[in-house]
C-alpha cells in the first residue's frame, strides 16, 4: 500500500519523515513464534520415544494430523497478526502535520492528525537496557487539547526525532503567524 492511501497531501505539504518502531522490537515476537514451531516437534519425538504404537492408531494418527494442522495454522496466524501490527504501525511526519497509523490486529486501524502548529510539547524518553543500547523509545507529542496527543511508540533515535519535530513545529508556526500576521495588516 502506497503512502499516498493515507496521506492527501496538499500542494506545499512534502514528508520529511515516515518511522516505524526500530526492528528489535520484532525479535522478541519472532523467538516466540520459533518456539511454537518447536514445540509440536518437541512433543512429537518425545511421544515417539516413551509410546511408540500411540501414534500409528487408525484414530490416533488422523487426529494427530488435524491436531498438528490446526497448531501450526494458529501459530503461523500469530506470526503474522504480529507482523501486521509491526509494520503497519507507522508515523508520518510532513512539514504541516504528523500522521499517525496504528494498527491494532487484522480488521481495526486507527489514524490520527495533528497540526505542527498546535504542538505544545515534545518528550522522548527512552527506559529500560535494550532501548538504550539499540537506541529507540517512545516519543511523545502534546497539543494545548487534553484529547490530541500522538505517542510514536519504539522509534528508533527518539532524540533526533524530538529536536526534529520542535524544528518543524516552530517553522511552521511562523508560517501560520506569518499568514495571520500578514492578512491584519
Amino acid at each position: 500500500m502506497h503512502l499516498s492511501y493515507f496521506v492527501h497531501q496538499k500542494s506545499y505539504e512534502q514528508i520529511e519523515h515516515t518511522l516505524r518502531r526500530h526492528w528489535v522490537t520484532f525479535i522478541p515476537s519472532i523467538i516466540i513464534f520459533l518456539i511454537m514451531l518447536a514445540v509440536p516437534i518437541i512433543v512429537f519425538f518425545l511421544i515417539q520415544k516413551l509410546f511408540p504404537n500411540l501414534l500409528t492408531g487408525p484414530i490416533s494418527q488422523p487426529l494427530t494430523v488435524l491436531f498438528g494442522s490446526s497448531y501450526a495454522l494458529m501459530t503461523y496466524l500469530f506470526f503474522y497478526i504480529q507482523f501486521i501490527d509491526y509494520y503497519l504501525d507507522l508515523w508520518i511526519v510532513t512539514n504541516d502535520r504528523i500522521i499517525d497509523i496504528e494498527q491494532k490486529g487484522l480488521f481495526d486501524r486507527t489514524i490520527t492528525e495533528l497540526e505542527l502548529f498546535q504542538i505544545q510539547d515534545v518528550t522522548s524518553s527512552v527506559k529500560g537496557l535494550f532501548p538504550t543500547i539499540f537506541h529507540y523509545g517512545d516519543v511523545t507529542v502534546t497539543t494545548a487539547s487534553s484529547t490530541q496527543s500522538i505517542i510514536f511508540h519504539e522509534i528508533p533515535n527518539p532524540d533526533l526525532v524530538r529536536q526534529e519535530l520542535i524544528r518543524l513545529a516552530e517553522g511552521d508556526r511562523k508560517y501560520h503567524l506569518g499568514n495571520a500576521v500578514g492578512i491584519k495588516t
